[in-house]
């Protein structure tokens, strides 16, 4: 428990971006912010991360690393994996993950993860890791997100407690990134390979840009790309979004 300094707080706009803040201040890697509700929660691409007063488990992770943000690729799904073996331990069977950053129960969406980096292109890096489960959703809570979600009271028997949860991610987290610092994502490949939940089905990769490939899934890289088998044979992607 001594890894981490825990600050739990009643609101804060956002989780990622009230550590950004305190990381640049100088705050120890294993600080965490938790909260019961964001104001203005963030998701990847700049969209909005929706829940209700106690609906969700939100929180961010400072995690300092040594090497360059070039080194830390696949680093957001190595936190998918941690995220899924906590979430599976806490009773919520047949666990899924999507590229790069969706946990998925029964096809919908569970838990989020951000990843924002800051510092030189060579190191340190300032990681701060957000991630938000979903653990008792509201219809209203459901009807704003504007996509199919699921929660753990449907996903467990039981719902499990929201600090003893928060307690075993950070647990996984803590051992997964020890890992990760030393050996990459490569080793944690098989493992999201097995939860893959698009795994050679026919999807469409919309990049950045606004451009479209279609293809077969195959999975991921050692170095986290997504792996599309198009006409032109296996392609490579470090960013965009499936469909």
């Amino acid at each position: 428990a001594g890894r981490f300094a825990l600050d739990v707080r009643d609101t804060v706009d956002s989780t990622n971006t009230a550590l950004i803040e305190r990381a640049a201040q100088g705050a120890p890697g294993g600080t965490v912010i938790a909260a019961e509700w964001q104001a203005a929660g963030r998701g990847r691409l700049g969209r909005a991360w929706h829940a209700g007063v106690g609906e969700a488990l939100t929180f961010s992770l400072l995690w300092r690393s040594a090497r360059g943000a070039g080194a830390l690729s696949g680093l957001t799904l190595a936190v998918g994996v941690a995220l899924a073996r906590a979430l599976q331990e806490a009773g919520a069977g047949g666990v899924a993950l999507k590229w790069p950053n969706d946990v998925l129960w029964q096809g919908r969406k569970l838990a989020g993860v951000l990843t924002e980096l800051q510092g030189d292109a060579l190191g340190p890096t300032a990681v701060v890791i957000g991630i938000g489960i979903n653990v008792r959703l509201s219809d209203a809570t459901r009807a704003r997100i504007g996509q199919a979600a699921a929660d753990l009271e449907t996903a467990c028997e039981a719902v499990p407690d929201r600090n003893q949860l928060l307690a075993a991610v950070l647990i996984e987290l803590d051992g997964m990134l020890e890992a990760f610092g030393r050996d990459g994502f490569a080793p944690l490949r098989e493992e999201w390979l097995q939860r893959h939940a698009q795994q050679g089905r026919r999807v469409t990769l919309t990049l950045p840009d606004g451009a479209r490939r279609r293809g077969h899934a195959r999975g991921v890289a050692e170095d986290g790309a997504f792996l599309l088998e198009t006409r032109a044979g296996i392609q490579r992607f470090h960013s965009g979004e499936i469909s």
